[in-house]
């Protein structure tokens, strides 16, 4: 079994939530006490190559660069955050290894773990929103042979 073909572990899913929500939607999660924490790594941000593939199946190619903030932080309990999010914001970096090193804390099932469930099922209604609205333009050609 590759890593890429691997069920995910309850950290790796959170931690892919985290970097699709937006900035708002962390701080909701955060709510308005910011726990007291330690910056380990202060949000830097750098940039990272991406790939690509052809149909998804194809060969690998570099496609680019993407911008990439990252945070590291140590609650007061001794849990570490890490985070990495696309982008400059550096609030939201800081805010989602806060999250992070919480739900570590946290027992699965608790509110905190719900919360980021239903931001889940919401990531996922809009990326189903979005296929379909893609679906819909889809254009089949096909060709005619003539004298075949």
């Amino acid at each position: 079994m590759t890593a890429r073909t691997a069920e995910k572990t309850p950290r790796q899913r959170w931690m892919a939530i985290l970097a699709r929500a937006s900035r708002a939607e962390i701080a909701a999660l955060v709510g308005p006490d910011i726990p007291r924490h330690d910056v380990l790594k202060a949000p830097e941000t750098g940039t990272v190559m991406v790939e690509g593939r052809a149909g998804g199946a194809g060969r690998r190619f570099n496609l680019g660069e993407a911008t990439v903030t990252r945070c590291i932080v140590r609650l007061d309990d001794g849990a570490m955050g890490f985070s990495y999010a696309l982008g400059r914001d550096a609030r939201k970096a800081r805010l989602a290894a806060i999250l992070d090193a919480r739900l570590q804390a946290n027992a699965p099932g608790s509110a905190l773990h719900r919360a980021v469930d239903d931001l889940a099922t919401l990531q996922d209604a809009a990326r189903a929103l979005a296929s379909r609205k893609a679906a819909a333009t889809k254009v089949d050609f096909f060709t005619l042979v003539r004298g075949a």
